[in-house]
């Protein structure tokens, strides 16, 4: 089932989803890209029309870009869509707006994408405007990055931060009906990758998480503190320069 959003929680998932805006430097920088053979499997190798909902600084819509795709960008945060549009070549279109009221006409796209950010829509309000700029046969593909934590220090990292909102739904989406009954065919997929990290970079990572944005400034102090143990204890990380972090890529596709 897709999760229902009350007026009271609408509005702090509103906040929070709002709030990579002040990171949108340390988001771009820190955040994994995507598999090019995920895209390929979510997207197909045919160039399409694509939409890049939830678009953030641009990390899917460049891999998208960079698959040959023609890809417009929707963005709520205007800082966000600033990053976007400094670092983004190639883009064909992009507007300043949210997922439940799509500035695009009927039956106008392809695809729809939706990386690391369906999680923060209204899905009542979302799915029935996804498949109306959908053409017939167009599909909705939400994709995440989620930690690998069968890897130990990674489980050990999560303890410190906590799990998502990403990574929960993430999850939850694998359940039958989840997006139903807007799109009831669902496919999903796993890709495994990894992105290269040092011990500063690894902290940007967890500063460029809403968590820890939102958060107090003695909290913040507290999760430095324990990253950096961590970094400095774990046999997996001390002493290294660079390590890498693994990532799980759960892909969804499903046709209008």
């Amino acid at each position: 089932m897709n999760k229902v959003n009350t007026p009271h929680l609408h509005q702090l998932n509103d906040i929070n989803a709002r709030s990579f805006g002040s990171a949108a430097d340390v988001y771009d920088a820190a955040r994994p890209s995507y598999p090019p053979e995920a895209l390929a499997w979510a997207f197909g190798i045919k160039p399409a029309d694509i939409v890049d909902l939830g678009a953030g600084t641009g990390i899917l819509t460049r891999g998208l870009i960079a698959a040959g795709h023609t890809v417009t960008a929707v963005e709520p945060d205007d800082k966000m869509m600033t990053k976007l549009l400094r670092s983004t070549q190639g883009l064909a279109g992009h507007h300043i707006g949210v997922a439940e009221e799509l500035p695009l006409p009927d039956n106008s796209v392809d695809a729809v994408a939706a990386g690391q950010s369906y999680h923060w829509f209204d899905a009542q309000t979302v799915l029935p405007e996804i498949k109306r700029i959908l053409r017939p046969g167009g599909t909705f593909t939400p994709i995440w990055n989620v930690r690998d934590e069968t890897v130990d220090w990674v489980k050990k990292l999560s303890q410190i931060v906590g799990a998502s909102d990403a990574e929960v739904t993430a999850m939850h989406a694998l359940r039958p009906g989840y997006f139903g009954p807007h799109f009831r065919d669902v496919e999903s997929q796993l890709f495994h990758h990894e992105k290269q990290f040092n011990a500063q970079g690894l902290l940007r990572l967890v500063q460029s998480r809403s968590y820890y944005i939102t958060a107090s400034d003695s909290r913040k102090r507290h999760i430095e503190a324990a990253v950096d143990r961590l970094v400095s204890t774990h046999s997996d990380l001390a002493g290294r320069d660079t390590f890498a972090m693994p990532y799980v890529t759960h892909a969804f596709r499903m046709a209008k």
